[in-house]
């Protein structure tokens, strides 16, 4: 075989290689986006003992829309005899002096809600630390089992955090969501998706 077959032979190859690590990728991508949706319709709501709201945006005057309904979700929870307590999590936003877990807790009240059947935490900025920060409450007081809380697209990477910090976890997602047109869906969607594939990739590095 001459040299420049040989050359030819290698690009040809290098050129399969890469194509099968493209097609590999794209399904790779397209299958924990499929994970996602169906995991969404999972509802295993159970009794248990805390109800773990993952937090979302609000302000010194009151918590977001999103925030909102995850906490209403919750307080559904408690007074239907699902759960013994509620953890809201969440710390300071950008421009605000409350936490947004006080500003939940404040909302839950105002539900309703007795103040001794709310625990926040005020230190954590994303979900990791959202559930980080409740384990410690949870084992500061006992409790075993925790209803995960937030919205259907958030509750695939939201569960598989819960597991790798020992919460014994149920995935208990809002029945409503303010991501309701096709546009927000898919913005939240590929958001999660971007944050899921990266979680796995760092654990396994």
């Amino acid at each position: 075989m001459k040299i420049k077959e040989i050359i030819k032979y290698i690009l040809k190859k290098k050129r399969y290689i890469l194509f099968l690590i493209i097609v590999c990728i794209i399904m790779y991508i397209l299958l924990n986006a499929l994970d996602i949706l169906l995991y969404s319709k999972v509802d295993e709501t159970r009794h248990a003992d805390v109800a773990i709201v993952l937090g979302a945006a609000a302000s010194d005057y009151g918590v977001s829309p999103v925030f909102a309904e995850r906490i209403n979700h919750a307080i559904d929870l408690y007074n239907n005899g699902y759960v013994q307590r509620i953890i809201i999590t969440g710390g300071i936003g950008e421009g605000n002096v409350y936490s947004d877990s006080f500003i939940g807790k404040k909302y839950t009240v105002s539900k309703g809600i007795p103040e001794d059947a709310i625990y926040i935490e005020e230190t954590s900025t994303i979900t990791e630390e959202n559930l980080n920060n409740s384990k410690v409450i949870m084992d500061e007081h006992n409790y075993k089992t925790a209803l995960i809380v937030s919205d259907p697209l958030h509750m695939k990477r939201a569960m598989l955090q819960a597991k790798d910090y020992g919460i014994d976890a149920y995935s208990s997602p809002t029945n409503t969501s303010m991501y309701k047109s096709i546009k927000e869906k898919t913005k939240f969607l590929f958001r999660e998706l971007f944050f899921l594939i990266g979680y796995k990739l760092i654990n396994i590095i």
